[in-house]
């Protein structure tokens, strides 16, 4: 999609955050108050410091090699950790492939977005760290520190994961997952009444909200926006410019969530909600509604500020519904429980070989 212009409202954004960071000083103080959250009972910021030391080099040599070919593998990365998080917690179950007991987590509607690459990236990075340290290090921690090195290795914050998280044995219904992941057309108000039942608060919302940095939109999710009329919180020119991308309200095309700096984790998103170019209605209705706008305002103009917040409020996710110490298990196959996993030795040489096409 051609970029949109944003000469007409430069004079405009400018006021806006002008005024807008008288509006800083509340935030700031959050921000320094506490710069992580309390660790859930089980998590360890050295959790593997003995049992398998390369882990994050590991992962982060590879990811880097991977993001060379394809930045674009690293928003699909990070969604996957949120969809993983927001159902049934943070315990792998977004990644199991479906049973006889019925359709997987990712047979689900919201789901049926994610990148299939995802699923092969972090099968393959565990195979890679079995392989220096046999099976201790569960699929939904490979999850939460490849969802890490995606932010830092797109230009965002680097920071520290706590570790010790244990894999589900199943996954979610098809119900739970509807029910846990908000819709793209969702208003600032289920946003809130939703993610306020796993503890996150509208500065959470926000800055986790700011993910949509980098990444891609589906037509699907945001032609109710332009047909049949245009919403009119929707800047005039941005709907012209994605008119051309999706000229029918079921046009199968994407577009960038960010049009600013579509593959660079920075606190453009917010610049562009001000200038009314949020792809999404649950994008563009923080800035709309009056009780998330000063937190969008002073994330764009201060990107340490949205950088913290963004830290502080993923390991506040990280944390939720986790299996430590003797519950759940160390899956062999990240797609499978362990019980459903047969010549567990042939499956992890058969991905080792196959991680080599990436």
């Amino acid at each position: 999609m051609a970029r949109a212009s944003t000469g007409s409202s430069s004079s405009a954004l400018v006021s806006k955050l002008l005024i807008s960071s008288l509006l800083l000083g509340c935030y700031c103080l959050v921000s320094e108050a506490q710069t992580t959250p309390p660790l859930v009972k089980g998590l360890s910021w050295t959790f593997y410091k003995t049992s398998c030391p390369k882990l994050e080099n590991i992962i982060r040599n590879r990811l880097k090699k991977v993001f060379k070919k394809d930045i674009g593998q690293a928003a699909g990365l990070l969604r996957l950790h949120f969809h993983d998080c927001f159902v049934q917690g943070c315990d792998g179950s977004v990644l199991l492939d479906g049973s006889a007991s019925g359709p997987s987590e990712k047979d689900a509607p919201p789901n049926l977005s994610l990148r299939a690459e995802a699923f092969r990236i972090i099968n393959d990075l565990r195979a890679r760290v079995h392989k220096e340290c046999g099976r201790v290090v569960s699929c939904a921690d490979i999850t939460a520190i490849a969802a890490r090195d995606s932010v830092f290795l797109s230009g965002g914050p680097n920071y520290r994961v706590p570790l010790g998280r244990r894999d589900g044995l199943s996954f979610a219904t098809r119900e739970a997952t509807l029910a846990n992941l908000p819709a793209p057309s969702s208003n600032t108000s289920a946003l809130l009444t939703s993610l306020a039942t796993k503890n996150l608060d509208a500065t959470d919302v926000v800055a986790l909200s700011g993910g949509h940095t980098i990444g891609i939109g589906h037509c699907t999710s945001f032609t109710s926006r332009l047909y049949p009329s245009q919403d009119s919180t929707m800047n005039k020119y941005f709907a012209s410019q994605l008119k051309l991308t999706c000229p029918t309200a079921t046009t199968d095309n994407t577009t960038n969530l960010d049009i600013r700096t579509p593959n660079v984790f920075d606190n453009k998103y917010y610049v562009d909600l001000m200038n009314r170019q949020g792809l999404f209605t649950s994008d563009q209705d923080l800035y709309t509604d009056k009780r998330t706008r000063p937190i969008v305002t002073s994330f764009a103009v201060n990107q340490t500020l949205f950088f913290e917040k963004f830290v502080y409020s993923m390991l506040k996710m990280g944390q939720l519904s986790v299996l430590t110490g003797t519950q759940g298990e160390i899956r062999a196959n990240c797609s499978a429980p362990n019980s459903a996993t047969t010549y567990l030795s042939s499956i992890a040489d058969e991905e080792e070989g196959t991680s080599a096409a990436f």
